[in-house]
């Protein structure tokens, strides 16, 4: 909630500032998100009762970012303010970690030293400890325990002054060094690269001149190596960097070799992900607000890092839909960057092998400048890909289509023999997509969502996807009783026990959010594919990008089909981009690559067009076939979704709702019908929704938000509002 309070007189104020005021009959700490004139009334403005931060903890740049969150995406000021200052950052549980250090208050005398020798052994002992550390300075605790007295009587003695020092809780320290060598010294840049780099660095010099950069290179071209060299140019004009990976842990090695390149400055690197401790996260958010980490690498929530003479903003693969937050306030992490790049004014590139549409469409427009890298690194050819069309498999052998096609198998027994390694590549996770009776059809359900439960052999359990429920694995329908139950689908659990069975040779690791839960397991099990220790790695979407293995040359994509067929308007771009990326693993080594895609719709145009690695020719036909429907990036598309653990409150509500948006209805904006989710029911609730197109994303967001403030909802009832919705489920 906002509020207004009176500033006492002589307290500096600034927006930005954290305060504490009094909420009732409580004090609460709160943010200044402005300092105007007094407001006028007949009643009386409480005063604010303390200045917790001198200085402000959001700039007037960030504060003016999240003012524009709020008004585009129509969410509320506190959940912007509550993503611009992170919990660990905005309450007083945290604080700055300390230790108690002993410190040579001066030289000390050998005769004083002989003294000590004779007299006090034990003092003698920490003098000459302390003596022979750097700047005569160490920690209380690596004294050893029994030190207190020592060092109490040195203190008396004005040998020894007692220091308090902050110390940084490093989210590295545990990590073991990386077992690969990571290229640490700046590579030699191809043509299309150091045209890249310099106009790249044109926009550093000059950022309120520029325009965003869509950097779009095929896989493997050397993307990450023009960042890297940007990102030292900025550093070496005293300006900060900051770099956003779609998810850390399905970027490991984008982060690096980061650090790798930058070790010499190890301490002013930066990690902002969800994985830090809030210790961790208070300390990093600090360092970089000090200015001492001038290097920020995160997720999508450090587009709001503290970054002080923002130079450079890199955005890598950004047309991932994990930058595009879930819980409000709804925004876009790379839409984020862009406009905050505008505000400082600094640089942003945009950087993928397949951009989204309305990033391309903006190069087409003009709003955006357009760089290519057409190319792979030293001349290496791009994978061929095969397309085998899963039908013709399965009259092959008579009716029951295999997981692995006969191309595949050979494929995999090919690189086996000869020492290279293989990536299968399905996105699903579990041993079965669902449990059938053959008998009745009953398929065993989630209780709480409208989904079948998954079966997962290695536990044992039947599995929701959504809400995570768990459920014993019936030995009868539950229905009728027939003991012949089956199992439908499935899912890399299985394709790793047909592995098992087809190459009892090869070894092969599985990397999926069930096989990851162990803290490192992703990056041990990288490394070890790496070194050549694992053949074959099986694997979901954690594996389609930001890899390099250069033994890698066969990738096997075992359902092609798996996001094709879905009610949303982006099915085709998103199967485009995830084979184009999945493809791109191959070959990027001295030996030519292979890609064979599976699948029961060969004629697809996401899959004919990502099998000649044809962005252009993908972007054309998809981009006409929006325009005719006005979808984006022709429009605008937005989302209300209305869910309730009654049914019919949930749509009452939602058609309540749509009957006075007609009203008053601006121009340019297209009203739906009220249906059911095509996730009709999650986590026990019923949803529907309502989908709104417009030419003019601001005067939808603030026509939506303005029914909804004039309207009450039932307490049962909760009604989302998702700007630029990127899930339609």
């Amino acid at each position: 909630m906002v509020f207004d309070y009176a500033i006492p007189e002589g307290m500096d104020v600034r927006a930005g500032c954290r305060v504490r005021v009094p909420l009732r009959r409580k004090s609460a700490l709160g943010t200044v998100l402005a300092v105007g004139e007094p407001v006028q009334g007949d009643f009386a403005i409480r005063e604010i009762e303390e200045l917790m931060d001198p200085e402000p903890l959001i700039t007037a740049c960030l504060l003016r970012t999240g003012e524009w969150i709020a008004d585009y995406y129509g969410c509320n000021i506190e959940a912007v303010v509550r993503s611009l200052l992170p919990e660990a950052v905005r309450t007083e549980e945290n604080s700055a970690k300390t230790r108690r250090v002993a410190v040579l208050a001066g030289t000390v005398e050998e005769e004083m030293l002989a003294k000590l020798a004779k007299r006090a052994p034990r003092q003698h002992a920490v003098v000459v400890l302390l003596q022979g550390a750097e700047d005569g300075r160490l920690a209380v605790a690596e004294l050893g325990d029994g030190s207190a007295p020592v060092l109490k009587a040195l203190e008396k003695a004005g040998i020894v002054r007692m220091e308090s020092e902050e110390v940084r809780r490093d989210p590295d320290a545990a990590e073991d060094e990386d077992p690969e060598e990571v290229e640490s010294t700046p590579l030699v840049l191809n043509p299309a690269q150091a045209v890249a780099l310099e106009q790249v660095l044109r926009a550093v010099a000059e950022p309120a001149a520029s325009k965003p950069i869509l950097l779009l290179g095929v896989t493997g071209s050397g993307k990450t190596e023009v960042y890297l060299q940007a990102a030292q140019r900025a550093l070496e004009l005293g300006k900060s960097v900051l770099v956003l990976v779609p998810e850390i842990s399905l970027t490991p090695q984008t982060v690096r070799r980061f650090k790798a390149r930058f070790a010499a400055m190890r301490d002013q690197v930066a990690v902002l992900h969800s994985h830090l401790s809030q210790g961790e996260r208070f300390d990093e958010w600090h360092r970089i607000r000090k200015g001492i980490a001038r290097i920020v690498i995160g997720a999508r929530s450090a587009v709001f890092a503290p970054l002080p003479e923002l130079g450079l903003i890199l955005v890598d693969e950004e047309h991932e839909n994990t930058y595009k937050q879930e819980n409000p306030p709804r925004y876009h992490g790379r839409d984020v960057a862009v406009l905050r790049a505008a505000f400082e004014p600094c640089a942003v590139v945009l950087g993928s092998a397949t951009p989204s549409l309305e990033s391309w469409h903006n190069t087409q427009l003009g709003k955006y400048d357009l760089l290519r890298l057409d190319e792979r690194v030293d001349g290496q050819s791009m994978p061929m890909v095969r397309v085998v069309d899963m039908r013709l498999e399965a009259t092959k052998h008579k009716g029951a289509s295999p997981i692995l096609s006969d191309p595949l198998r050979t494929g995999l027994e090919q690189r086996l023999e000869r020492g290279e390694q293989s990536i299968l590549f399905l996105n699903r996770r579990g041993f079965a997509r669902s449990l059938q009776c053959p008998a009745c059809g009953h398929v065993c359900q989630c209780p709480h969502c409208a989904v079948a439960l998954t079966y997962h052999r290695t536990d044992e359990r039947l599995v929701c996807h959504v809400c995570g429920h768990q459920a014993v694995v019936p030995r009868k329908c539950p229905e009728c009783r027939d003991p012949a139950i089956i199992l439908q689908g499935y899912g890399t659990q299985k394709v790793e026990e047909v592995l098992a069975k087809l190459l009892p040779k090869a070894k092969f690791a599985r990397i999926d959010a069930d096989a990851m839960r162990r803290k490192h397991a992703l990056r041990d099990t990288l490394n070890a594919f790496k070194s050549h220790r694992i053949d074959i790695l099986i694997g979901t979407q954690m594996i389609a990008k930001g890899l390099h293995f250069p033994n890698v040359t066969l990738v096997g994509i075992l359902n092609a089909d798996l996001g094709l067929h879905m009610p949303d308007f982006r099915a085709g771009e998103r199967t485009f981009q995830l084979l184009t990326q999945v493809a791109g693993r191959a070959g990027r080594g001295d030996v030519e690559g292979e890609v064979i895609v599976q699948t029961f719709t060969p004629h697809s145009p996401s899959i004919q067009f990502s099998r000649r690695h044809d962005f252009d020719g993908f972007s054309e036909q998809e981009l006409e076939c929006r325009r005719q429907f006005g979808f984006p990036p022709y429009g605008h598309c937005a989302v209300l979704t209305a869910r309730s653990n009654h049914e019919r409150r949930a749509e009452f509500t939602l058609q309540t709702l749509h009957l006075r948006l007609k009203e008053n209805l601006p121009e340019g904006i297209m009203l739906g019908e009220v249906l059911p989710a095509p996730l009709t029911r999650s986590h026990g609730q019923f949803r529907f929704q309502l989908v709104l197109r417009a030419t003019r994303a601001r005067a939808l967001s603030r026509h939506v938000q303005a029914v909804l403030g004039r309207t009450s909802l039932p307490e049962d009832v909760t009604v989302v509002f998702d700007m630029d919705a990127l899930s339609f489920s």
